[in-house]
């Protein structure tokens, strides 16, 4: 299953319009959409090492974009959208305790989000419900959301051919570690918020 999915995902990575599907993805995740856009990068790097840096920009570009459309979520929209969105997650009953770490933390909150596998879009929402200063938003979102895709397609563009036989020779171990981190995310969201 793991190798159908994975030849799909390299033959979209090859395709004429993958930058677009690339920024629609990275755009959507962090608002609404639960899979990082790591997942169409890393094929995208290793099916075309030379383009790793437009890559990696055109994902910091429209996961910002996407960002402040969930900030925009959180602040006008929070009843009709962030809510439910908040509630997919399991975090209602936290956000009055939270919104007193976003006073403190804002920036710290935003960019911790923006690089590890915690849910950004919960963040995204967040900020805008909390009034965490839009500028201090974008300033975080940007360093975050650039650093982790800068160094994702980095270490693809400086190891990528050892990196591509490695996926491929343990793909289905890989795909097991990954859903493992990213279902460890959701858990981790539950728990510590």
């Amino acid at each position: 299953m793991f190798r159908s999915l994975y030849n799909w995902t390299m033959s979209l990575a090859a395709h004429p319009h993958a930058l677009l599907a690339l920024a629609l993805i990275a755009f959507i995740e962090s608002s609404v959409f639960p899979i990082p856009p790591d997942i169409l990068i890393i094929p995208m790097v290793l099916a075309a090492r030379d383009q790793a840096w437009k890559i990696a920009l055109i994902a910091t570009i429209a996961s910002v974009l996407g960002g402040m459309f969930g900030y925009g979520i959180g602040a006008l929209l929070f009843d009709s959208i962030g809510q439910p969105i908040i509630q997919f997650y399991g975090k209602t009953e936290y956000l009055d305790s939270f919104r007193s770490k976003y006073n403190d933390w804002g920036a710290w909150i935003v960019f911790i989000a923006g690089v590890t596998p915690f849910p950004y879009k919960v963040i995204t929402i967040a900020s805008g419900f909390f009034e965490l200063n839009f500028a201090i938003f974008s300033i975080s979102s940007v360093g975050a959301r650039g650093l982790r895709f800068f160094i994702v397609a980095g270490l693809l563009w400086q190891f990528g051919q050892p990196i591509r036989i490695f996926i491929e020779k343990y793909l289905n171990i890989l795909a097991t570690i990954f859903c493992i981190l990213l279902v460890g995310g959701f858990v981790a969201l539950k728990y510590l918020l």
